[in-house]
């Protein structure tokens, strides 16, 4: 098998896994009216749990430490990715569904470029701003029709606001660890995130420990999201974006709001109404258009000019 075959086919186990964590984080949170674990405590939780595997995995591989230069991205990565994305998340989770929140991340990729061109100072086509300034204008009326569905007039909710601050957050965290990629190497910026939060993670998850009864299934979510949307997923994901090439492969990333989406309706009951199906749709296609046009102009030497990202959606 090819090289380029390989590397999309691990590139779309990794989308597969991180389709996933929207309808694994809604099971864990619950809803308002029947809320299971709260959002603090997957937050910590998750990330303490791939915090103990990745020292373990470091350990195994006699991972070497990362240098002074290589601590602020990290930080960075840390507080987009291990912090704020999934804090974030896991609230604006507990009042939309999974289908809804779906539609706001579809423009996480676009999102990353645009971070990575204001911190990396990477260049762009007029055309990709304007593909990019378009998704963003889908998203916002997406956002406003629901609310005036729900009664709440023209505006956007609180939980939209979060769910923005999470597409934010999660871009600024791949941004910073995509700075020390190569020095690392994708499978170790992960985990030394992961296992260099630990003494933050670790206390939260123990000071958050539920007090009441909770279901098995949202026990089973959280595991989920820890092992593989934390952490096991990237290292498929990683190493397709190796084989197969960081441009042609990322584009599986367009397959994640379906995926999260076909997974809600089974597995939390939700119902594919057709203004989510459309905006879904209209919005991934802003993103690929946009992703077409990111190249930096000539005379760049290479056309595979945005970041690789060091995960795809939390």
């Amino acid at each position: 098998m090819k090289d380029e075959t390989r590397g999309m086919l691990l590139g779309l186990v990794g989308v597969a896994v991180f389709g996933l964590t929207l309808p694994m984080t809604r099971l864990a949170t619950g809803s308002a009216d029947a809320p299971q674990l709260s959002p603090w405590f997957v937050t910590w939780a998750r990330a303490a749990i791939a915090g103990l595997l990745s020292v373990a995995w470091l350990w195994a591989t006699r991972a070497p430490w990362p240098q002074p230069a290589h601590r602020g991205p990290l930080a960075l990565a840390a507080l987009g990715n291990v912090l704020g994305f999934p804090l974030l998340l896991g609230w604006a989770l507990r009042h939309v569904s999974a289908s809804h929140a779906a539609v706001f991340i579809a423009l996480l990729p676009l999102a990353t470029a645009a971070v990575a061109a204001w911190l990396m100072h990477q260049r762009a086509r007029l055309g990709f701003w304007v593909f990019a300034v378009l998704g963003s204008l889908l998203v916002m009326v997406y956002s406003l029709l629901r609310a005036h569905q729900m009664g709440h007039g023209f505006g956007l909710t609180w939980a939209d606001s979060l769910l923005v601050g999470a597409v934010m957050a999660a871009a600024l965290g791949y941004v910073g660890g995509t700075q020390v990629t190569p020095a690392l190497g994708a499978e170790r910026v992960i985990s030394w995130i992961c296992a260099l939060a630990l003494p933050v993670t670790l206390p939260g998850a123990l000071l958050t420990w539920p007090e009441g009864p909770v279901r098995t299934g949202a026990w089973l979510a959280l595991g989920y999201v820890a092992v593989f949307s934390m952490w096991a997923g990237f290292f498929a994901w990683f190493r397709g974006l190796a084989l197969g090439g960081a441009l042609r492969v990322s584009q599986l990333q367009l397959l994640q709001p379906f995926i999260a989406i076909g997974v809600a309706v089974p597995l939390l009951g939700e119902t594919l109404d057709k203004l989510t199906l459309v905006f879904a749709l209209a919005v991934v296609v802003s993103v690929f258009a946009g992703r077409r046009f990111g190249a930096a102009p000539p005379p760049a030497a290479s056309t595979d000019t945005l970041p690789t990202p060091v995960k795809a959606t939390p």
